[in-house]
Formats: C-alpha cells, sequence, structure tokens
C-alpha cells in the first residue's frame, strides 16, 4: 500500500484523479464481465451487495469527505461548519435536480417506476442512466481530494484520496454485476450486458478530473467541494441504494452488507490517512 501512495506522490495530482478513477471504472467492468460466465444470480446476494455499496457511500460521505471539510474551514462553532453544511445542501439539490430532470430507472424497479420525464427510452438505457447519476458524485469526490492535494492543502492528503479511491472502487465491483445481472436476466446478450454495466461509470473518469481541476482554479471551493460530493452520494444511497435493497424479504442481509461497507470504507479511510 506504500508503495502505491508513494507512486500518487510521485505525478500531477490530476493525472492521479484521472488514473484513480480509472480504476474504479475498471472495478464495474470487472464486476460487469461475470455476465460472461453466469446468467442470473441469486437476489439475496444482489441485495447484499447493494448494501455493501451503500456503506461505503455514507463512511466515504463522512471520513473522507464531510470531516475533512469542516476540518480544513477557519472560523469557530457554526461559522466553521458552514461551508460544509452549504456545500452538503447544494449537492444533494444537485442530485435531485438531476433525477427530476433526467429520465432513468432504478435496478430492481419495473418499466412502469421510472422516474424523471415521460420517454420512451429502452429500459436498459433507463437502467443505466440511473447508475451514470449514481457515478457522478463518486468520481466527482475522488477528483476534488487530488484537487486538493495539488492545492497544497494539508487536509487534503494522498492518502486520504487513495483511500476513497479504492473504497468507491471496491463497491463499484458489486455494482456493475448489480447492472449487468438483469440485463442478462432480461434476454440481453452477454456482451450488450457487460457493455451497458461497464458503460455506467465512464463517467467517473470525466467527474474525476473536471473536480481536481476545479479545485485547482479555485482552492476556496475546496470545503464546499467537498461536501457537495458528500451530500450527492448520501442523496444516492437514501433516495436509491437503500430502497433497492428493500424490495425483496433479504433486508437482513442488505442492512449487514451496509454494515460491511461501512466498515471497509472507514478502516481504509483511517488506515490510509494517518500513514
Amino acid at each position: 500500500m506504500d508503495s502505491i501512495i508513494e507512486f500518487f506522490k510521485g505525478i500531477d495530482p490530476v493525472w492521479g484523479a484521472l488514473i484513480a478513477t480509472t480504476f474504479t471504472w475498471l472495478l464495474t467492468a470487472l464486476g460487469a464481465s461475470l455476465v460472461f460466465f453466469f446468467k442470473n444470480m441469486s437476489r439475496k446476494w444482489l441485495d447484499g451487495m447493494l448494501g455493501f455499496t451503500g456503506g461505503v457511500m455514507v463512511a466515504a460521505s463522512f471520513w473522507s469527505l464531510l470531516a475533512p471539510a469542516i476540518e480544513m474551514s477557519s472560523g469557530t462553532g457554526f461559522v466553521k461548519a458552514m461551508p460544509a453544511a452549504i456545500g452538503f445542501g447544494v449537492g444533494a439539490l444537485f442530485l435531485y435536480f438531476l433525477d427530476n430532470f433526467t429520465p432513468h430507472l432504478h435496478i430492481n424497479f419495473t418499466k412502469d417506476e421510472a422516474e424523471g420525464p415521460q420517454t420512451q427510452w429502452h429500459k436498459t438505457t433507463l437502467l443505466v442512466m440511473a447508475i451514470t447519476l449514481h457515478n457522478i458524485p463518486e468520481g466527482l469526490a475522488v477528483g476534488v481530494l487530488f484537487g486538493g492535494v495539488a492545492a497544497g492543502i494539508p487536509e487534503a492528503s494522498i492518502g486520504g484520496a487513495v483511500a476513497l479511491a479504492i473504497g468507491i472502487g471496491i463497491q463499484n465491483f458489486p455494482e456493475g454485476i448489480a447492472v449487468a445481472m438483469p440485463l442478462r436476466r432480461h434476454g440481453v446478450s452477454r456482451f450488450k450486458s457487460f457493455w451497458y454495466g461497464q458503460l455506467s461509470a465512464i463517467v467517473e473518469p470525466i467527474a474525476g478530473v473536471l473536480g481536481a481541476l476545479l479545485v485547482i482554479q479555485m482552492t476556496p471551493l475546496l470545503p464546499y467541494a467537498l461536501a457537495f460530493a458528500a451530500g450527492a452520494m448520501i442523496y444516492v444511497v437514501v433516495e436509491e441504494v437503500i430502497p433497492e435493497t428493500q424490495r425483496d424479504r433479504f433486508t437482513d442481509i442488505a442492512t449487514l452488507g451496509f454494515i460491511g461497507g461501512f466498515i471497509v470504507m472507514m478502516l481504509l479511510d483511517v488506515g490510509l490517512t494517518l500513514e
């Protein structure tokens, strides 16, 4: 692990953001590639993996994003917490508007439960759009942390950025499965199921680089940007991930998955940040 951190210390942080978010995208593709070997996966496992995804996202939102945003803000008391509060609220509202103005369909939902404007888009396209919206804040969060490193802000560490990328990459693996397997189960070919599964995460490298560049150009925005990504991620967990795991009888499995994901991300972030 030390060698990975040293590698990222030796390169430009924008390139670091690109490499890290490409890694998270590749793990999505790796998860989606399981459709070449299996046509189906039990709902119990899918719910457990989605729960794990939610746990990682919630832990990352606090340990990797909100806590550093508060720590690097000036002032005391309410004044110190205000940038994080504003950024968190704006991030949630950003996803709220994307959610309401972009046609999409959550995993495990039927076509008539599609959200956003009415459209004749195919169910597959709507599924991919839902996960793409999900991945924007994840890529942005990684990029913003790398941008903070480039700006020389002590609270934004390479270790923290690498921990976040690893955590998001780990939860992207089951996410790729969760997109590709339902498509395969509904008769979509193996290649198309894989293609759509990995395509949902291609937005992460784009959002990562944009986030890093934004923070480098406007360093005072970093606390707001970190909290923005956290607000967007929490919105996704509450509005999308958790409801998807509560539609069958495996709610306890999903809850244990959530706890496991939270523990993994907490250990990664604290362990690597303090090295």
